[in-house]
């Protein structure tokens, strides 16, 4: 069995696609990059894919309007450009792009509905919030205001947080305890940001244990 070579640039990709297929069109599944969600299925020329990269905004050949088609050139619902990647026959794209607002003409998020992300995605969500505020330093932010302080005071709202969920494990209230979970994994996130390191690290870990 050949083993498949996966162009990673993105000038790569373009010059390597099977442009042949489908009169030059090829499919295109755009991806949110912070939790995973399919947003929705386009399709995309040579010129399209090229538009998408030096442009910025995800840019579609239209099959009804037979033109280059910006998602969200008329609702301002822009998918912001982040990555490109192709499959193993060169001849489907997988797109990743941040939504400016719903995706879908009928107002969801998705084209194939809001409720296709696992929960747990969401931390991943959560984990590009928090890098934002360290970025901005927002005025009024709770977040900011752990950043302003310091890993001391980090580092103190994570032992603090430790503390009370087992305090609230021993009151078998499964509400408390889910409260200070979520206020535990929240600080672990934000001193994971402040020390320079990703919830990806700390999964790597968790799976190279796995497998020893």
């Amino acid at each position: 069995m050949t083993k498949a070579t996966f162009p990673t640039s993105p000038a790569e990709i373009i010059s390597k696609a099977d442009w042949g297929k489908s009169d030059g069109l090829l499919p295109a599944i755009v991806q949110n990059p912070h939790n995973g969600q399919v947003l929705m299925l386009g399709y995309m020329n040579a010129e399209a894919l090229t538009a998408t990269i030096e442009g910025g905004n995800v840019t579609f050949f239209s099959r009804s309007k037979q033109r280059l088609w910006v998602k969200g050139e008329s609702s301002g619902n822009f998918l912001k450009f982040a990555d490109v990647r192709i499959d193993c026959d060169y001849d489907a794209l997988l797109v990743t792009a941040q939504p400016m607002g719903p995706t879908c003409h009928t107002g969801s998020i998705s084209c194939f509905g809001n409720e296709t992300v696992a929960p747990t995605l969401f931390l991943n969500e959560l984990a590009a919030l928090i890098a934002n505020r360290q970025h901005e330093m927002p005025a009024g932010s709770y977040t900011t205001s752990l950043f302003a302080e310091g890993k001391a005071r980090i580092a103190q709202k994570v032992g603090e947080e430790g503390v009370e969920l087992a305090l609230a494990r021993m009151t078998d209230d499964g509400g408390e305890i889910a409260n200070e979970a979520a206020d535990l994994l929240f600080h672990i996130l934000v001193l994971l940001q402040d020390a320079g390191l990703e919830l990806d690290d700390i999964i790597r870990v968790l799976q190279k244990r796995h497998a020893s």
